[in-house]
């Protein structure tokens, strides 16, 4: 697996990508009006991080680099489960200068829990536009420690 940097032949297949994680993970949600072109406004002014499988393109993370804030993680349907998105995070992860943050949709338990294997820690509940989420942080010396 490889993990390298957005390049813009990477947006068609991306968007696809983006478009059918959200409609595979997100059942809760009526994404009748979820497109394609989503995904342009979601990585603005993000370093996008692309993850490859073979010469697949497998998933992809978004991060705010000043914030420290991990906006995005999407995995292809096809590729959940074989550590694609442990390896876009940790990834991700190398970048933080500081406790990383995310937010992540109350009801998508499988994320919640996934993050909280990776040294997650639940701070703090809100509300979007897509329903509660979870604000959770990474602490650096969680990363320093070893895990």
């Amino acid at each position: 697996m490889q993990i390298r940097f957005f390049q813009e032949a990477d947006r068609p297949f991306l968007r696809t990508l983006f478009l059918a994680a959200r409609r595979c993970n997100w059942t809760w949600l009526k994404g009748d009006d979820w497109q394609l072109e989503d995904f342009d406004w979601v990585i603005l002014g993000e370093t996008v991080l692309v993850a490859e499988v073979d010469g697949h393109r497998a998933g992809f993370a978004g991060v705010l680099d000043n914030d420290n804030f991990l906006h995005s993680l999407y995995v292809d349907p096809a590729f959940q489960g074989q550590g694609v998105g442990s390896a876009l995070l940790k990834a991700v992860q190398a970048r933080f200068t500081g406790t990383g943050a995310l937010k992540c949709l109350l009801l998508n338990v499988p994320a919640q829990r996934f993050y909280l294997q990776h040294g997650w820690q639940k701070v703090a509940q809100g509300e979007s536009d897509q329903g509660k989420y979870l604000l959770m942080h990474y602490p650096l010396a969680t990363r320093t420690s070893g895990t």
